[in-house]
């Protein structure tokens, strides 16, 4: 991951956002503490992934975006205590919970199409014998 580095891959643009080619995008709602956020990630070449987090009102976020630029395809699947996006978003004070950081994650694999573009969530429920 090259971190603190900004983006100037020539590729030409299909989402017209500052002249790149967004191969994936996602809109992310991180829940109670009520922050967006905007992911957009495209393919610079076979192993390596442009990122751009946009939209956050959450200074941790804002932070964080500045550490995620660039990600290999090796960093995508490396294990949570070694991944790089979630060493940044240590790195800039981020909840353990919040969502962004996985976000990041699944919108790179997109982008790279090591997965399908499918939602992801987490709905609460009265739990078994609990009352409403």
């Amino acid at each position: 991951m090259v971190l603190h580095a900004k983006n100037e891959s020539p590729i030409v643009a299909k989402t017209g956002t500052e002249g790149r080619l967004s191969d994936a995008c996602a809109s992310v709602n991180a829940g109670i503490c009520g922050f967006a956020c905007h992911i957009e990630a495209w393919e610079i070449d076979k192993s390596v992934v442009g990122l751009e987090i946009s939209e956050s009102k959450c200074q941790q976020i804002q932070r964080f975006s500045d550490l995620v630029r660039n990600l290999t395809l090796k960093e995508i699947f490396m294990p949570v205590t070694r991944n790089p996006v979630y060493l940044a978003a240590q790195q800039s004070g981020c909840h353990g919970s919040c969502p962004i950081p996985m976000a990041v994650l699944k919108t790179a694999e997109v982008a790279m199409e090591m997965a399908l573009p499918r939602e992801v969530s987490v709905q609460f429920e009265p739990c078994k014998g609990q009352k409403d």
